[in-house]
């Protein structure tokens, strides 16, 4: 399942202070995302995720409060994009337990975070499993519910995130085969010299390694956390590496490639690490400035962002709820009398196929090609015009099953709604699975 429109969607774990890594790694990419002219954009504040490392509720509130202020400091505009808190959504919960039940317990055995605290444990004589919440365990399922429920197209992430899009990818797969071509597969989206940024001590920079910087520190706070980076012992005249470099990386991810090719020549003719921190501090300052302010405005004013969050779930629930009902429908989650017994999954898949909206593709008199849209219940919506080849016919139509409502705008000109049709009634049929057959019966007139 493709879409013309893409679709981003990203999101950030509510347990801590928003720091550069993510801002380079998440927030910036996304919201230049965001500008695109075809792009329609989700982003999530993490809430559910940070209940798997954090125990401190008030730590989880603040945490919320200053990655939203972060966003829309950066220039997320909440008018273009969905911007909502993850907890505010209940369908994905819902399908959390849906994929969970069509996802392999092996596949989650390689997940990265889990294996990592296994290694831990093995390490240190403990048991295999110490430590390890069911949480820990499922929260790469959480997050592919997180992905699937908005059918994202893309997602920007690191390159240690990767896997858990590929997962999602494999849930999404286990799903539509049992019960039809329902979820969209996502790609990873990750901008190739930025996606993962060193913390102070040259590792990742992770709240778990206690080596960020956090984003919107005042400026006198920067200057001092940028001079405790740790660098190598080579003194002023000396030529440095820019391979490894924890501060070259940092200043990269800022600079532009002439700034980049500038600091490269400075470490080649033996900057002083002193200067090189200097420099760093005064690009990573010109960009986080402007921000600034607005940050701690908004952070000061939490209803205006309890509002602005309340508005997004409305939007994102507007969308997940219907697609919820379509999954629970599919999945046999349905009033008793919706539909009769059936003794299969094959069957109960093919009787549902049979039982959607279609289309009937035809060729009339005049040589061109033809298509009409019936519901379900067989009642004509919708009829095109004609198309020179069946080729083209049929790409109009493949666009309408695989991109729904959101392909009519760009087949302006090429249908006409049937006499009593409302375009809210074909956007309706359109969400539904849908099959296509051939007709070569003439057009029905009016």
């Amino acid at each position: 399942m493709t879409h013309k429109t893409q679709r981003f969607l990203t999101g950030i774990t509510t347990s801590g202070t928003p720091h550069l890594g993510n801002y380079v790694g998440s927030i910036r990419p996304s919201v230049a995302a965001s500008k695109g002219a075809n792009a329609t954009s989700f982003y999530f504040l993490a809430d559910y995720h940070a209940l798997i490392k954090c125990d401190e509720p008030a730590r989880i509130q603040q945490s919320t409060l200053e990655i939203a202020a972060s966003w829309l400091a950066a220039g997320l505009d909440p008018e273009r994009v969905t911007f909502y808190r993850q907890s505010d959504i209940p369908q994905i919960p819902e399908l959390t337990w849906f994929l969970t039940c069509v996802l392999g317990k092996g596949v989650l055995n390689r997940a990265h975070a889990y294996k990592a605290q296994v290694d831990k444990n093995t390490a240190s004589g403990a048991e295999p499993d110490h430590d390890v919440t069911a949480g820990l365990f499922m929260y790469p399922v959480l997050m592919g519910a997180d992905i699937l429920m908005f059918r994202a197209t893309q997602v920007p992430v690191g390159r240690d995130q990767v896997q858990h899009i590929e997962m999602a990818r494999d849930m999404a797969k286990g799903f539509n085969h049992l019960y039809g071509d329902l979820l969209v597969l996502p790609e990873a989206l990750i901008e190739a010299s930025v996606a993962t940024l060193p913390g102070l001590d040259g590792r990742k920079m992770s709240k778990s390694y206690d080596n960020t910087i956090p984003l919107f520190s005042s400026r006198d706070q920067l200057k001092k956390l940028i001079a405790g980076i740790v660098t190598d012992s080579n003194g002023p005249g000396v030529a440095k590496q820019t391979e490894g470099s924890a501060l070259f990386q940092m200043y990269q991810a800022f600079a532009s490639l002439e700034e980049t090719a500038a600091m490269q020549r400075a470490y080649a003719e033996g900057i002083a690490w002193g200067d090189a921190k200097a420099m760093l501090f005064e690009r990573i300052d010109r960009d986080v400035a402007p921000m600034r302010e607005q940050y701690h405005a908004l952070v000061a004013n939490p209803e205006k962002i309890e509002a602005i969050l309340q508005a997004g779930a409305a939007r994102a629930t507007a969308l997940s709820g219907p697609f919820m009902q379509e999954l629970r429908h599919a999945v046999g989650l349905r009033k008793l009398q919706a539909s009769a017994p059936v003794t299969s999954k094959a069957k109960n898949h093919k009787a549902a196929k049979a039982a959607g909206p279609s289309f009937k593709q035809y060729r009339e008199a005049d040589g061109q090609f033809y298509f009409k849209f019936l519901s379900a219940e067989g009642k004509l919506l919708m009829q095109s015009r004609g198309f020179v080849s069946p080729k083209e016919a049929a790409l109009a139509i493949a666009s309408l099953q695989q991109q729904g409502a959101d392909a009519l705008p760009a087949l302006q000109g090429q249908l006409d709604l049937m006499p009593g049709v409302e375009m809210l009634e074909v956007a309706a049929a359109l969400s539904l699975p849908i099959s296509a057959s051939k007709d070569e019966s003439h057009a029905i007139s009016g």
